[in-house]
């Protein structure tokens, strides 16, 4: 990181007024602390709750931070149905396989019998991200609140946000560095892929006609009965799981696979490659706690990517569509 910054030497006061109209200086620890007291309780309880009844959602809530905050904002704008003048940016193939969206409103709906039109979607998004993480033996994060919700969609920029599973190191590296992550954060991040599970038309590429050198045989061959046809219905249940010995534990066990040859995408095997990145691998491999205290840290980053606050946006009543006017 530079020595140096455009704020360097401006005066504390000028500084904050700066912040502030950024909107990163209204995102703090305990915003509800006031206004709704138990908000982030009430979040916990039933991210808990549906842990317990659906495992996969502890997922699906950390997924949902990267898609929702890398593309223009925190703002929940990933929740957003069509409907007039709004095109759901799930309809984007970058966010093929995303599941459980309706359980954020159970848990919206829960917070809002105690506070009505006062906690945001785009803060339960954040808040379900870090207890899901935690649910799933992560790291306890630190997570700031006072995100508010966006009136619109941004569908068409999903794609210039969002990596694909088969993009280039390089170019994964300059999206994330596009909202402040190192290379360091990057490789932590992508350890998400040590929970869930990938369907197998993410996978095809990697296994016909031939498979992908970089894989370790005995790996494609179990990759292939998991997909045995080179164009799997995207609509069949035919998964693989990231990692098949700890399947929904968050740990280190993703780079100690590809230090083994057995990264489940290619963007995740492109890790021991690159000059820049390998380095990280190797070490978070050798380190849990590293690798979690560099999750954490990159989390946090990417949970903060330009949210709106103050009188931006809106509280949503409905995670699902923009309040009427």
């Amino acid at each position: 990181m530079a020595q140096g910054s455009v704020f360097t030497g401006l005066a504390p006061a000028l500084l904050f007024f700066l912040l502030l109209g950024s909107g990163e200086g209204q995102l703090k620890l305990d915003f509800y602390s006031e206004s709704c007291p138990r908000a982030e309780e009430i979040v916990k309880e039933e991210v808990k709750k549906l842990y317990e009844e659906h495992g996969n959602t502890a997922v699906s809530w950390v997924r949902n931070l990267f898609h929702d905050c890398m593309v223009q904002s925190c703002d929940a704008s990933i929740l957003l149905e069509d409907a007039a003048n709004i095109v759901a940016e799930k309809r984007s193939d970058r966010n093929f396989g995303m599941r459980n969206f309706k359980y954020i409103n159970t848990i919206k709906n829960a917070v809002e019998s105690e506070c009505p039109m006062t906690v945001s979607c785009a803060d339960i998004v954040a808040l379900s991200a870090r207890d899901g993480v935690l649910l799933l033996g992560g790291p306890n994060i630190s997570m700031k609140t006072g995100r508010r919700d966006s009136r619109e969609s941004y569908t068409a920029q999903v794609a210039d946000f969002i990596p694909r599973h088969d993009d280039s190191i390089s170019l994964v590296l300059s999206r994330f560095q596009s909202i402040g992550i190192d290379a360091e954060g990057t490789v932590a991040l992508l350890g998400a892929h040590s929970v869930g599970r990938v369907h197998c038309v993410n996978l095809v590429n990697r296994l016909y006609p031939t498979a992908d050198p970089t894989l370790d045989p005995d790996y494609a061959e179990y990759l292939k009965r998991r997909c045995p046809s080179p164009e799997p219905d995207p609509k069949a249940v035919e998964y693989a799981r990231n990692d098949r010995e700890t399947p929904m534990v968050l740990d280190n066990m993703y780079y100690k696979h590809l230090l083994s040859r057995k990264g489940l995408l290619s963007i995740d095997q492109q890790l021991t490659s690159d000059a820049t990145t390998s380095p990280f691998v190797e070490k978070m491999a050798d380190d849990n706690g590293y690798f979690h205290d560099r999750f954490a840290s990159a989390l946090i980053v990417l949970s903060e990517n330009n949210p709106l606050t103050g009188e931006q946006g809106e509280i949503r009543k409905d995670c699902r569509f923009v309040n009427s006017i």
